[in-house]
C-alpha cells in the first residue's frame, strides 16, 4: 500500500498523489510538481522552504519537532502557527495514509 497524501494551496486547491511509503512529504512534492513546497535544501534541516500547517487530527500522529527543525521553522515567511511544521522531516507511513498538508501563502 502507498500512502497518499493531499496539499492544500492557500486558494483552497488540493493535490492528492500516491508517494513511497519511507519518503518525505516534501520528497514527494518535489517528485511530483506540487506548487509551494521547494525544499531548497534537499531535506537537511537547512531551511524553511517545505512549511507545511497540519490539521489537529494528524499533527498528533506526528513525532515531535526537533530543536533543529524548531528553530528553522523560526525563519520560514509565512507565519509559524502551532501546527507549522517542515515536511521534509514528515516521513509518510501507512499510519501517515490520507494526510492533509495545508501550504503557506508563501515559501521564499
Amino acid at each position: 500500500m502507498m500512502p497518499f497524501v493531499t496539499y492544500i494551496s492557500p486558494e483552497g486547491s488540493e493535490t492528492t498523489i500516491d508517494a513511497q511509503a519511507g519518503t518525505s512529504a516534501m520528497q514527494a512534492a518535489v517528485m511530483n510538481g506540487v506548487d509551494g513546497i521547494v525544499g531548497d535544501c534537499g531535506g537537511n534541516l537547512m531551511c524553511a522552504t517545505c512549511h507545511v500547517y497540519v490539521p489537529d487530527v494528524w499533527l498528533s500522529r506526528l513525532s515531535d519537532r526537533g530543536e533543529i527543525e524548531d528553530e528553522m521553522l523560526e525563519e520560514a515567511v509565512s507565519p509559524r502557527e502551532d501546527c507549522s511544521r517542515l515536511s521534509c522531516q514528515i516521513v509518510l507511513t501507512d499510519d501517515l495514509n490520507g494526510i492533509v498538508l495545508h501550504l503557506p501563502e508563501e515559501q521564499i
